[in-house]
């Protein structure tokens, strides 16, 4: 609706007399009393400094390569999000399938040794049955017979170590998470103890570096106050944490601390956060939300007179205050004393 010439003079006299004498109070006539009354005392809070944060895992895995060889699968992309033990990539060794038919070749050969050594041992003892033979000969196909034996479980074992070498060409997830980084292809040569790939294990975190001043301040279990993605600028606080770590040594001038806050699995490692820290305790001035109002873009709040009806007194609110066990406050930077008693409007 189209505001009429005389609204506007009244708002532009609202906006003056804000500039030049502080917060106005302007008497409405007919006001209509409420039961719900709040009193304006002094009170001590955190302090709390916007900061910037970088959003980090709380481990870094490499996915090594076991054996070495060439790339010839590579199953996974930077973004991912991995199993433990899930196959990354396959790398494969020529020289191994030759390996294995060598020993293939071996173990065929002995196969035949022991077959032999068999035959002639299970002859001996029928021969020896009938005295035909003597006990000499006898042990002396025995001992052949068990080396023949000996010899092919060692060749069969070997050929068990090969294939074992073959199957760890396929390099596991030592940890679940998000990839970060894929530095190599397919076709790419590896050795042994190379990355196939980056993962960000585990939960995410915060880190934050503050000014020195500040260290004093910070300490393990303090709250922080997590603001929107996109670092917009507006101060919306869209959830909380805590710190859970302070390291003892500063770079740089400043001091070093992770926090944990929920719903951080979205964000991108290494992206900025502007979170709310506690800088020490400063005395202010909370009241609920629900005495707040707004018009013409301006923040007021009713004040209650000795006589005569409530004034509508121009604010200027600061962040929400955490309250879980009551409703929802706000911090009031200005307008307000000490004693001022508030009608819900």
């Amino acid at each position: 609706m189209k505001q009429t010439l005389p609204g506007k003079v009244l708002i532009l006299a609202e906006l003056l007399a804000l500039a030049l004498f502080g917060p106005v109070a302007i008497p409405i006539a007919n006001a209509q009393s409420d039961s719900g009354t709040f009193v304006v005392a002094e009170q001590e809070i955190d302090d709390f400094k916007s900061v910037f944060a970088r959003v980090e895992s709380k481990d870094r895995v490499e996915a090594r390569v076991r054996t070495g060889g060439t790339v010839t699968e590579l199953k996974v992309d930077a973004g991912a999000h991995v199993d433990a033990g899930e196959v990354l990539a396959v790398v494969v060794d020529p020289k191994i399938a030759l390996r294995i038919e060598a020993a293939d070749a071996q173990i065929a050969a002995l196969q035949s040794r022991v077959a032999t050594a068999k035959g002639d041992y299970d002859r001996a003892v029928e021969l020896a049955k009938r005295g035909v033979i003597a006990q000499a000969r006898l042990d002396q196909l025995k001992t052949a017979f068990d080396s023949a034996t000996n010899d092919l479980k060692a060749a069969e074992a070997d050929r068990s170590v090969i294939a074992r070498q073959g199957e760890e060409g396929q390099v596991l997830a030592p940890a679940a998470g998000r990839v970060l980084s894929v530095p190599v292809t397919e076709g790419s040569v590896m050795l042994v103890g190379e990355s196939v790939a980056t993962i960000a294990a585990n939960d995410y975190l915060l880190r934050l570096e503050v000014p020195e001043r500040h260290a004093r301040f910070m300490k393990k279990g303090d709250p922080v106050r997590v603001g929107a993605r996109g670092l917009s600028g507006e101060q919306e606080i869209v959830g909380e944490g805590r710190i859970v770590q302070v390291y003892p040594e500063l770079q740089g001038g400043r001091v070093v601390a992770d926090a944990e806050a929920p719903d951080l699995g979205t964000y991108f490692v290494g992206e900025r956060a502007q979170i709310w820290i506690s800088a020490g305790k400063r005395k202010t001035f909370i009241i609920p939300s629900d005495y707040l109002f707004k018009r013409h873009g301006l923040d007021y709040v009713k004040v209650a007179q000795a006589d005569g009806p409530p004034l509508d007194l121009v604010v200027q609110p600061g962040l929400p205050v955490a309250d879980p066990d009551g409703p929802e406050r706000i911090e009031i930077l200005s307008g307000l004393k000490s004693g001022d008693k508030l009608v819900r409007p």
